[in-house]
């Protein structure tokens, strides 16, 4: 017996980060049409200068019971990658305490699982996109070494690569000789941490540049694009979402998708929705690659006691890291560009010139598990789903999550 496929819909997807996007892009393949609305442009958000990295099978939540042993020096350290501003914010303590809660053994294995589960299925679909559509954003899949500083840190990583290892990935514990050979930049660094978890499918690309290249493909194909455009509010008739509200006027569709990052709990919570996301303030500097052999790594590198990232793109060098929990607050102090540059000075000193570092501070939308937010919420309007809280994965998952969504459009 055949089955007729759904309807078509008009659908609005609020928000053009990597995330919105990636939902427009499956939406319109899945025969609907779709209007794009963002206050700002493509990629003005957390996507704009991200990490980089496409971390694919290696998903370890920030929520994990190794953090309790961390977090006295991660609060109190003057240099900490970790910075909490309490605030007149119940929502920030809520998240807060939702968060430590998250850290057990038990829940990060079951969020492993569920990310690399995701992971896998958006890896897939954006390897079909890029077959089909080739688009230019400086994509590279040279795999990735992630660095610990001690024999603690070390154990505590292999325990994690076993368990991802049972459910599918390949991964390799390495000393730091053997992380050298592959990553030869890391040549002056090599006595300075204990092991490496390398991972050899990892990936890197500019999610900037994706987010434009998506937005013009997408256009040519006749979607909609209203940009400088804030929702204000959610209009609700019944049990249903008849318009997004703006300064400019009602915008009318089928169905809408909140693909809004950490704004997306504001508009959630006038229709008595529970989004629990907090944005996860990171930053990110970008250098001029050295071409010289031996001096910009090839190879995407994560230091795990710095909590920083390196991802080469093109004959760029992206370097991102820090979470601070600070609201919305989007300013980039001297310090924060100037621990990053350290950073990349203390394990590549030639990766190459630092006259033009090229500040970036954006707002990771995090839930308390590290699990983001899919579909309908209970008690949601039934023309109402939600792509958000991604944390520091939404580039990785993007993807994924956008063909998930565009599913539960046509439950």
């Amino acid at each position: 017996m055949s089955s007729n496929p759904p309807p078509m819909q008009h659908v609005c997807v609020l928000g053009a980060g990597i995330v919105g996007l990636a939902t427009a892009w499956q939406l319109h393949r899945d025969g609907h049409q779709v209007t794009v609305v963002d206050s700002a442009q493509t990629g003005a958000g957390a996507s704009g200068a991200n990490g980089a990295q496409l971390s694919y099978s290696y998903v370890q939540p920030l929520a994990d019971p190794a953090l309790w042993l961390q977090l006295p020096k991660l609060l109190l350290a003057p240099d900490s990658p970790l910075k909490f501003r309490l605030r007149m914010d119940p929502h920030q303590w809520a998240w807060g305490l939702r968060f430590l809660a998250a850290c057990r053994g038990s829940v990060s294995r079951r969020t492993t699982a569920s990310l690399l589960t995701l992971a896998a299925e958006s890896r897939a679909a954006f390897e079909q996109l890029m077959a089909q559509t080739a688009l230019p954003c400086d994509f590279s899949a040279t795999g990735k070494l992630v660095l610990y500083p001690d024999a603690t840190a070390f154990a505590s990583a292999r325990q994690q690569m076993a368990l991802q290892s049972s459910l599918g990935t390949v991964q390799h514990a390495l000393t730091p000789a053997e992380a050298v050979a592959i990553e030869p930049a890391l040549a002056h660094h090599a006595a300075s941490f204990a092991g490496a978890i390398h991972t050899p499918s990892e990936c890197a690309a500019d999610c900037f540049k994706v987010c434009e290249a998506l937005q013009h493909r997408l256009q040519a194909l006749g979607v909609r694009f209203l940009f400088q455009t804030e929702v204000t509010r959610l209009a609700r008739v019944g049990t249903r979402i008849v318009a997004a509200e703006t300064r400019e006027g009602p915008i009318k569709a089928d169905a809408f998708v909140v693909a809004l990052g950490s704004g997306s709990r504001r508009l959630a919570a006038p229709l008595g929705l529970d989004v629990p996301v907090y944005p996860l303030k990171g930053y990110s500097i970008t250098v001029q690659a050295s071409e010289a052999a031996g001096a910009a790594p090839r190879v995407n590198v994560t230091d795990a006691a710095r909590k920083v990232v390196f991802a080469r793109i093109g004959n760029r060098l992206r370097v991102a890291g820090m979470a601070e929990l600070v609201g919305h607050d989007r300013a980039i102090p001297a310090d924060r560009i100037a621990s990053l540059v350290a950073s990349t000075r203390a394990l590549f000193p030639q990766a190459g010139g630092f006259e033009d570092v090229q500040p970036w501070a954006g707002l990771r939308p995090a839930t308390p598990t590290g699990l983001p937010v899919l579909g309908r919420l209970p008690g949601s309007p039934a023309n109402l789903l939600f792509n958000t809280g991604h944390g520091a994965l939404g580039f990785t998952l993007a993807f994924g999550s956008a063909r998930r969504v565009a599913s539960a459009l046509n439950v």
